[in-house]
């Protein structure tokens, strides 16, 4: 009974926490928060919010945000300073919204808590084998550790459920008094007078489909702090909008990014391989040597009895005919791929968007009034394929350096209150304390090694291997990047259309029958997912007409769909089906999407991804 896996189990995971529950949970949490919110005004919609003021507010429930609440927490008591922090997520609980691969290195996590362990941390699955294969279309050839960059090396690491872990974090941060708001959206950033970030305004809740404000409907709060940390993750809506408006990118390299998909398997316990870890490159994305799509897949064995697999595509591909979704459901049906999933049942299924650009691209992280954490800034290690790891080190060090600044000053957790007229302070120390850390000697050793690979597949990999074992970022010049991966789609002419074989609903499925195993759920309401007003011709007169409507199949969630109207195409936004990826935000032609939070609550339920 003490074994970590005994009370354990893929279904009794899925059932503990049914999408029902979770929404109820969150409906009574936010009617709680709400029922002192009384209307003050004739039009509902312009009434005036309520304000909390807090010393720091947070933006986002993953791994960044909940290091940086914990941190700030650990440094109050440890300096015996009052702080308040306030953390807010989109999804109905803590992990709802969290997806990744997942291999975990725990370093950052040794630093939080040197006693995880004790704690109770869900990390069961320590890495026993690490394997690596080359794929061709019906065959494998493995590739000796030794030929490996030593990034790839998993020994000392854990396969995990990324969304685990953060409700892990989150019980961790509660007890340390941090007030963790889950089903609340951060729909707006607020600015002082002097243009400084304020806080926070969350969406407004119970508006229907037609824009009209239904029975139940209340306005969004106002969180104003001190500091703010934007940890909304790859490509969050606020954080877009804050690097935009300080200008953030100056001097850097634009970001790319990459599509993960994933599924999680419960397979025979007979066929697990407890603790294996490979990856894969080569089928189905490239089967040239000079092919410039980049991208890999993983197989991870958890315990107790699952596989965790998933296939990421750079988005920086030329070819508008691939489909992500479809190059999934095909390299599962190779043999290698095969064998350890015959028996067993797709249980979850979900999608998420990753930073790809590495050291180059990563935008100032400060500014007046808040900063940028995790992979709302990109510190994602393309060739170690892990980010969680460098993402709370980010959180840690944000909370450290915002610390620094609140320990002297009053606080609202002390009784002061925060003014109109008050100036927030840029965390200026932030960025170059992080680049101090081995977070920015990591990323550094591979800072060219992703735009190798825009040369081909070869060329990448002989560059990014001499890079990983030798050069170790010393090289002394830069490779760049400086078109946004939207403009490095081609025309839909100029490529050979692909056909994907039909799903056999054994080993792969059809999309919508697999996004049921998301747990999708939006509440009515009017899409949060807009067209751009000075784009509105791009959906049919380019991305239709040009690119073949690439957004039609890049969606993992088959957002987006032309159907003909009196012989003229027209554009479908399913916005019900949204995994909440960030994908059309990215990769639509002149990322004619605007990606907005929908209502708090809504969107995947994600328990074991």
């Amino acid at each position: 009974a003490s074994h970590p896996f005994a009370a354990m189990s893929a279904a009794s995971i899925l059932l503990s926490r049914t999408a029902a529950a979770r929404r109820s949970i969150h409906t009574a949490s936010r009617a709680f928060i709400q029922a002192s919110m009384p209307m003050r005004s004739d039009n509902p919609l312009t009434a005036p919010r309520e304000k909390m003021d807090y010393d720091v507010v947070i933006v986002g429930g993953g791994p960044a945000g909940l290091s940086a609440s914990i941190r700030l927490k650990q440094l109050s008591k440890e300096k015996g300073k009052e702080i308040s922090v306030c953390l807010v997520d989109k999804g109905a609980e803590i992990g709802s919204h969290v997806l990744s691969g997942n291999v975990f290195q725990p370093t950052a996590l040794d630093e939080l808590f040197p006693n995880w362990k004790e704690l109770g941390a869900p990390l069961h699955t320590e890495v026993t084998r690490d394997e690596f294969y080359f794929l061709t279309e019906k065959s494998s050839i493995h590739v000796p550790h030794s030929l490996m960059p030593p990034q790839l090396n998993n020994h000392g690491n854990y396969i995990i459920s990324l969304s685990q872990l953060s409700r892990w974090l989150a019980t961790q941060a509660e007890a340390a008094g941090v007030e963790i708001f889950p089903g609340f959206s951060a729909d707006e950033v607020l600015y002082n007078k002097d243009g400084s970030v304020a806080g926070i305004a969350t969406k407004d809740v119970g508006i229907g489909k037609d824009g009209k404000p239904k029975d139940g409907f209340a306005r969004g709060m106002e969180l104003r702090g001190r500091q703010t940390l934007f940890g909304e993750g790859c490509r969050g809506s606020c954080s877009e909008s804050l690097i935009k408006k300080f200008n953030l990118r100056e001097g850097r390299q634009i970001q790319s990014y990459g599509l993960g998909i994933k599924e999680v398997w419960q397979v025979p316990k007979e066929d697990h391989q407890l603790g294996l870890a490979a990856h894969t490159y080569g089928y189905p994305l490239q089967s040239k040597l000079m092919d410039k799509t980049f991208g890999g897949a993983f197989m991870y064995h958890m315990g107790p009895d699952l596989v965790l697999i998933g296939l990421v595509v750079g988005l920086d591909y030329e070819n508008p005919w691939i489909n992500p979704y479809e190059e999934f459901q095909r390299w599962k049906t190779h043999p290698r791929i095969r064998q350890h999933l015959e028996g067993g049942k797709c249980i979850a299924y979900g999608a998420r968007c990753l930073n790809e650009g590495g050291y180059h691209a990563i935008p100032k992280l400060s500014f007046p009034g808040g900063a940028l954490i995790g992979c709302s800034a990109g510190f994602l290690n393309s060739v170690k394929i892990k980010g969680s790891h460098t993402a709370m080190k980010s959180g840690m060090v944000a909370a450290e350096s915002v610390f620094e600044v609140l320990a002297d000053k009053p606080t609202c957790a002390e009784g002061a209150e925060i003014s109109e007229g008050d100036q927030a302070i840029e965390i200026k120390q932030y960025e170059p304390n992080l680049s101090k850390t081995w977070v920015y000697d990591e990323l550094k050793e591979v800072r060219n090694c992703h735009q190798a690979f825009h040369w081909g597949a070869l060329p990448g990999i002989l560059y990014s291997g001499a890079a990983a074992l030798i050069s170790k970022g010393r090289e002394p010049w830069t490779l760049g990047n400086s078109t946004p991966d939207s403009a490095k789609t081609g025309e839909a002419k100029n490529f050979p259309k692909i056909e994907y074989p039909k799903p056999d609903n054994v080993l792969t499925f059809d999309l919508l029958t697999n996004l049921t195993r998301a747990g999708v759920n939006h509440e009515p309401q009017p899409s949060h997912l807009k067209i751009k007003p000075e784009l509105a011709h791009v959906p049919v007169k380019e991305s239709y007409q040009i690119y073949g409507a690439p957004e039609s199949r890049f969606c993992p969630a088959k957002v987006y769909e032309y159907h003909m109207e009196n012989n003229e195409p027209k554009l479908v936004i399913n916005s019900q089906n949204c995994v909440h990826c960030k994908c059309c935000s990215i990769k639509t032609p002149k990322e004619y999407i605007n990606w907005t939070v929908p209502e708090g609550g809504g969107g995947p339920s994600y328990e074991i991804m």
